[in-house]
């Protein structure tokens, strides 16, 4: 697996001006069905990046709202959570708000929250997330 994106990468996509671009369900999708496709995880801060803005926990917390919307559409749709690929780039981890909310769980997964165990884990559902969305899988037509 590749190392995620990064702030530092700079955004793949022109960021949308508006200032709601966090709360953006449609872009924020968009943008994590390109990580999938690219076989990357995303670091929450080159997401918001890729959003307009710079790194700051009121918007990490805003944007976490935003990925539970979309893993909420994506599961109506049978789809594979997409917010297991924004990540810290401390460790490649999501971040508390991801593990507390019960994903984990779902999955059978009871373990820490940190670590090697966890990182496994981790990219393990993100494999799944990747396949899912790999090109030969699904149209690009289909994914807004």
């Amino acid at each position: 697996m590749s190392k995620h994106r990064t702030a530092m990468d700079g955004p793949a996509h022109p960021p949308t001006p508006a200032d709601n671009a966090i709360g953006d369900v449609a872009r924020v999708r968009a943008i994590l069905i390109a990580s999938a496709r690219a076989g990357e995880p995303i670091s929450y801060s080159h997401l918001l990046a890729e959003l307009g803005h710079r790194f700051t926990r009121p918007k990490m917390r805003a944007v976490c709202k935003t990925l539970d919307a979309v893993d909420s559409a994506g599961a109506e749709a049978e789809e594979p959570g997409l917010a297991v690929l924004v990540v810290r780039e401390s460790d490649g981890l999501p971040g508390q708000g991801w593990w507390v909310g019960g994903i984990a769980m779902r999955h059978g997964y009871d373990g820490p929250w940190t670590g090697a165990e966890a990182l496994a884990f981790v990219r393990g559902l993100q494999e799944e997330v990747f396949a899912w969305w790999s090109a030969d899988r699904r149209p690009k037509a289909s994914d807004s």
